[in-house]
């Protein structure tokens, strides 16, 4: 039986060449320690080297147990210059104290001679003193080769000859790497064979990969069917420029597609999906919807021939089971959905319930509100609004009577927003007014003052987002808009849209939805005003200490 392949983590060091990607200190050792928890066998935590950052992680790392993974440093080999044991890179990376070194050397002749400025014949003494420095030291050596595919385009001997001088000084690993991420497939999947076939029986073959030309996964999977049983990457593809190989897409196919034996093991699979979204928002990144096995949209279903087809047998349009990888099936209702898309979502929200309900008329109803501007794609809570209101014991909690809003700006003053709203609720009437920073902001705040002396809950209730959306962009000023809206409260968060011709409308559209959705996730029932203004007389006298 062939090794286990075994993936190697870079996240925290490769990862955050990504532009806009910066991690804290706590965010390193948060990361670090969900992906020892995952069940990785090496974490590439930093450069020592290189900032204090990376040097302040590894001193905090020495406290940490580690269960599963063997915790790397990265550095390159010494400076021409110096000597291993003087080399001031080399004594940051064995003052981190990681039981991994991984360094980096020159491959392709090119950075040899006209980046390092060094000899063909230098940069080889450069690898091997590195290593061998670094293993009398008691490290397991990884050597990544960087530009290895360039390079044996370049010239194969010399590139291969890289490899071999790191191998005879102690290496444990030697890393294939396409630095440039330009490699098509059969290249990379050629030279690793040839690597595998010289030096396969001496040392474990590993694979390094950019996506520049959106082929990292793909190459790195070509690379294992050629006999590396090493993959370096990042989770979710972070990485410089277009990113890394990714793990989590690679560590799925291993597993479920390939059948490999994989470290981290198959059985982890089915938390991957929350693996991927941890380090997104531990980054500060939004998760990407689209991406394979983890995306909130990998396993949803928008046309109708697949939302029928799917409701009758689940795995008709998915290619493997969403549990697998931690995720689920879900059909999005929008124009291009049918009945089932409509039925299937009244049942995932686990709200109104179906029954009584013509789900082809719904269908139809979505085609031609959409048609109108409308979106319940993605705005699942007025989706849920739309079932609700269809139902002939549904009584809307309030009704927004008129609203008024004006925008002034005098004298070179900043503009300013007021917003006047009238509401009625069980039958009584209450007009309010708010200041805002925009006419939106200024309603929402109106709306809210409104409401909330009739829903005390609605406090709780906060706006997260807001997005306008042109419909119509040929139609410059007088296009349609749809505004979207999410909604927060510490049960969850919603989603609501409204469209009109009048951005106005459509964001009082969507903030009424947002209100209404809150009232009744959060079971809210309307106290009347003098019962609310009575308790809270009472509450006041009872914090003041006065008689009642």
């Amino acid at each position: 039986m062939s090794d286990p392949i075994v993936l190697y983590d870079t996240t925290l060091r490769d990862g955050t060449q990504r532009e806009g990607l910066v991690l804290s200190l706590a965010d390193k050792l948060k990361i670090v320690r969900r992906l020892d928890e995952a069940g990785f066998a090496y974490i590439e935590g930093g450069w020592p080297g290189s900032n204090p950052k990376d040097s302040e992680f590894f001193a905090a790392a020495r406290g940490m147990t580690f269960r599963h993974a063997r915790l790397a440093a990265f550095g390159s080999t010494r400076h021409r210059s110096n000597s291993a044991e003087t080399d001031p890179n080399l004594q940051a990376l064995l003052a981190a104290d990681t039981p991994v070194a991984t360094i980096f050397g020159k491959s392709w002749l090119l950075h040899v001679t006209d980046v390092l400025g060094a000899t063909p014949e230098e940069n080889l003494a450069m690898i091997g003193d590195t290593v061998a420095h670094l293993r009398a030291a008691g490290r397991e050596v990884v050597y990544d080769a960087e530009h290895f595919f360039d390079g044996t385009k370049a010239d194969a001997a010399y590139a291969m000859a890289t490899l071999r001088a790191a191998v005879a000084a102690g290496a444990a690993a030697v890393v294939l790497c396409d630095t440039n991420g330009g490699c098509l497939t059969d290249e990379v999947a050629a030279m690793t064979r040839g690597v595998v076939t010289g030096l396969g029986h001496e040392v474990t073959i590993g694979i390094h990969v950019h996506d520049d030309a959106g082929l990292a996964v793909a190459n790195s999977l070509a690379a294992v069917q050629a006999g590396v049983r090493h993959v370096q990457g990042t989770i979710n593809g972070y990485g410089e420029r277009c990113g890394n190989a990714n793990l989590v897409t690679i560590w799925a196919n291993l597993g479920l597609k390939m059948g490999a034996e994989v470290v981290p093991p198959t059985g982890e699979l089915d938390r991957l999906s929350e693996l991927s979204h941890f380090v997104a928002e531990v980054a500060n990144i939004a998760p990407d919807a689209h991406a394979p096995y983890v995306g909130a949209s990998a396993f949803a279903h928008k046309g109708g021939v697949h939302g029928a087809a799917t409701e009758r047998v689940e795995h008709a349009y998915q290619h493997v089971d969403p549990a697998a990888v931690g995720g689920q099936s879900r059909l999005v209702v929008s124009e291009l959905g049918g009945r089932a898309n409509a039925a299937w979502m009244v049942r995932q929200l686990g709200g109104a319930a179906i029954d009584g309900l013509d789900a082809a008329a719904l269908s139809r109803l979505v085609k031609e509100l959409e048609a109108e501007g409308a979106s319940f794609e993605g705005a699942d809570a007025s989706f849920d609004l739309l079932v609700r209101r269809r139902r002939d014991d549904y009584v809307a909690p309030f009704r927004i009577i008129d609203y008024t809003v004006i925008v002034e700006r005098r004298d070179g003053a900043p503009a300013r927003a007021e917003a006047n709203v009238k509401v009625e609720v069980d039958g009584e009437l209450l007009h309010t007014a708010a200041d805002g920073n925009g006419p939106v902001n200024a309603l929402d705040l109106a709306l809210r003052k409104a409401l909330g002396a009739f829903f005390p809950a609605l406090d709780g209730v906060h706006l997260v987002d807001y997005k306008v959306r042109i419909i119509d962009g040929e139609a410059a000023t007088q296009a349609r808009t749809r505004v979207i809206i999410e909604t927060g409260h510490e049960t969850g968060s919603w989603v609501t849209a409204g469209a009109d011709g009048n951005i106005i409308a459509a964001s009082v559209a969507a903030l009424h939805d947002s209100l209404e959705y809150a009232i009744w996730r959060l079971d809210a029932r309307p106290q009347r005003r003098s019962e609310l203004d009575s308790s809270r007389i009472a509450r006041t006298r009872q914090l003041t200490g006065e008689a009642s």
